[in-house]
């Protein structure tokens, strides 16, 4: 018979041993982690930009496929800007502190920019947008709330800045067969050729609509048809365009008055003091 103190030493020895253990193996396992969470993140981008990838090719096809990376604050203005050199991003324009648009968080960022707006002490929030093939395509990213947790995506437009060419939606524990649906390419094909902004240039956004688009109340060009028996989830996709892309409005408005004069449809305007590096 072990006494009492050999168990207990014994014990504690072999939860120590079993932490350090742990522990070691999050600190080494980490960066293959990160790169993978990266590599996914990539592919969701990808395939709101219509590309389908598998995880081996996604970050090569995604250096090809975005070709810069941008920050925009609250009043449309491009305020920082990442170029891509053949898989090296290097910031080009812009203050050295904000960070590139793929290592952003929209939810912080709006977050950021909702503080600052009601203390102008607070830091600011910039939101980030993916540029792709040198300007034919724009993507966005989405975060919002479905019914059991997170849910995310991105929306591509065209370079009218109101055309939906592609979106991408996931999330984090929706009911299979249900809410989960929005993760589906049937879901998310509806979105192609829809409308952000009605023939007035008013912002509209997209509505997941339930029973149907055709029974929204107004041009169906602004509704998809929600997810059969996932009536929580299609809302909270409904708010959560409404509430990222809304963000985003200034942005746009101020890109479709820039492609309107020819001359400077490629112009940057970055409202932060440049530092060209």
């Amino acid at each position: 018979m072990f006494s009492n103190r050999y168990i207990f030493i014994y014990t504690a020895v072999m939860v120590a041993a079993v932490a350090v253990l742990l522990a070691l193996a999050s600190t080494l396992l980490r960066p293959m982690q990160q790169r993978n969470e990266e590599t996914a993140t990539m592919q969701e981008l990808l395939k709101a930009a219509g590309k389908n990838v598998d995880r081996s090719a996604a970050i090569d096809l995604y250096n090809r496929t975005v070709t810069a990376e941008w920050r925009v604050n609250r009043e449309g203005d491009v305020v920082a800007v990442y170029d891509n050199d053949r898989g090296s991003w290097k910031q080009t324009r812009g203050k050295a502190d904000i960070k590139r648009a793929f290592d952003s968080d929209l939810k912080e960022e709006m977050e950021k920019a909702a503080a600052h707006e009601a203390d102008a002490a607070a830091p600011d929030g910039f939101f980030p947008v993916f540029v792709c093939n040198g300007g034919e395509t724009y993507i966005v990213p989405l975060q919002g709330k479905g019914l059991w947790g997170a849910i995310w995506g991105y929306i591509a437009l065209g370079k009218d800045f109101n055309t939906i060419e592609g979106a991408t939606f996931s999330h984090k524990g929706e009911t299979p067969g249900l809410g989960a649906e929005i993760a589906s390419e049937p879901f998310q094909r509806h979105f192609i050729g829809k409308k952000l902004f009605d023939e007035n240039g008013n912002f509209t956004s997209i509505t997941v609509q339930k029973g149907g688009a055709e029974k929204y109340p107004g041009d169906v060009s602004h509704a998809v048809d929600a997810v059969s028996g996932g009536t929580i989830t299609s809302n909270g996709v409904t708010a959560m365009l409404e509430d990222c892309l809304s963000c985003y409005v200034p942005f746009f408005r101020k890109r479709q008055s820039l492609a309107a004069r020819p001359a400077a449809a490629d112009t940057v305007e970055v409202s932060h003091p440049v530092e060209n590096r």
